[in-house]
């Protein structure tokens, strides 16, 4: 099963047993220094957590949140250990139900996303659903430093 979210009119998704809650926006706390990739920490439920902007690992343009944003609150293993961080979303649209032999490949011509984040794509309705990669997406060495 798939969480699938918008980000500037495409359609992404991540596993469902990867979601830990989604929630309204809610105020963060911007950290000086740290990586483009991760400015910022938010409190979920006493718990601090990395709000990472996959934005910039995706090379896409930073878009100010609207009434339809939500925060994504996932738990993945990082280096071995259970690792709570968040994500920015345009929009969460819904949980679905997808086979992974179902998955294709990105195709090399006219991917505008880096390889290495995404797993495959999927055909949903209308929609091509790209399916992230999340033990590249948010190791935090994973791209090079983007530091405004």
């Amino acid at each position: 099963m798939m969480l699938i979210f918008r980000l500037s009119g495409d359609v992404f998704a991540l596993p469902v047993g990867e979601v830990h809650e989604i929630l309204d926006p809610m105020p963060v706390t911007p950290v000086p220094g740290a990586p483009a990739f991760a400015p910022a920490l938010i409190n979920v439920r006493g718990a601090i957590a990395p709000l990472i902007d996959i934005r910039q690992r995706l090379r896409m343009p930073a878009v100010p949140p609207d009434d339809n944003a939500r925060i994504i609150v996932l738990e993945l293993p990082l280096n071995g250990a259970p690792t709570r961080l968040a994500i920015m979303a345009d929009a969460v649209e819904e949980v679905i139900e997808t086979d992974r032999a179902a998955l294709k490949p990105v195709p090399e011509l006219g991917a505008r996303w880096p390889e290495q984040y995404v797993t495959g794509v999927a055909r949903h309705g209308e929609a091509l659903v790209i399916l992230l990669d999340t033990e590249t997406l948010f190791r935090p060495d994973a791209g090079p430093s983007l530091q405004a």
